[in-house]
């Protein structure tokens, strides 16, 4: 059913891509900027997101394809990275998945301009994010209803980070620190249970576990 694919997708996104971490470190990296600065890096690093994912997207299934990869494997390996994502999440550490290292973020305070590095990516186009794209589209099974309603929740969870970009330091400061951590430990756990459920969908199609199998 497209409304219950668009819910997973949706749910799958807004985790991986993060927008409650999102805000806290939009917000740390661009305190001394002006409001047209942070709308303009807002703006140029969610495009430049939005371009990065889609190109999984549309060519997720050619490159799989490339190397030799079956959906199975990639279910299991991307239920594998979103459950340490999710792990990280619960327990209010940053992870390679959805971060940046403590090398990038000196970098980052560094540049003027962090709308490419590292906001369009690894913060938003990171490992997580583009396993749940190249899972979810490739699970489609083609260029069908069910890919285009997982790119329509996947452009809408870009427009959520983008609007909570422009709104970063406000919300920050109405939420406080504990009222975003426990939104992001809360989308921890549902992204924990989807990835269970990616594991099982993966060992079952496999049959490497027969009990599973059917």
């Amino acid at each position: 059913m497209p409304i219950d694919t668009f819910l997973l997708a949706l749910t799958t996104f807004f985790a991986t891509l993060g927008p409650a971490d999102l805000l806290v470190v939009y917000a740390a990296l661009t305190q001394k900027n002006t409001q047209a600065e942070r709308r303009a890096m807002a703006l140029r690093g969610t495009v430049i997101a939005a371009v990065i994912l889609l190109f999984f997207a549309v060519f997720g299934e050619v490159l799989l394809r490339l190397f030799g990869i079956t959906l199975p494997a990639l279910r299991i390996a991307g239920g594998i990275l979103l459950l340490l994502i999710s792990i990280d999440m619960v327990f209010a550490r940053h992870s390679g998945g959805t971060g940046t290292t403590p090398e990038e973020e000196n970098e980052a305070q560094s540049r003027a301009d962090i709308s490419v590095f590292p906001l369009a990516t690894p913060l938003l186009a990171g490992p997580g994010a583009i396993s749940a794209v190249i899972l979810l589209t490739t699970g489609s099974g083609g260029f069908n209803l069910e890919w285009v309603v997982v790119v329509l929740a996947l452009l809408a969870i870009l427009l959520l980070c983008y609007v909570v970009m422009l709104v970063a330091i406000p919300i920050q400061r109405l939420l406080g620190i504990t009222g975003l951590a426990v939104v992001s430990r809360v989308v921890g756990v549902l992204l924990a249970a989807l990835a269970v459920q990616f594991l099982l969908d993966g060992l079952k199609s496999s049959g490497l576990i027969p009990g599973l199998a059917g």
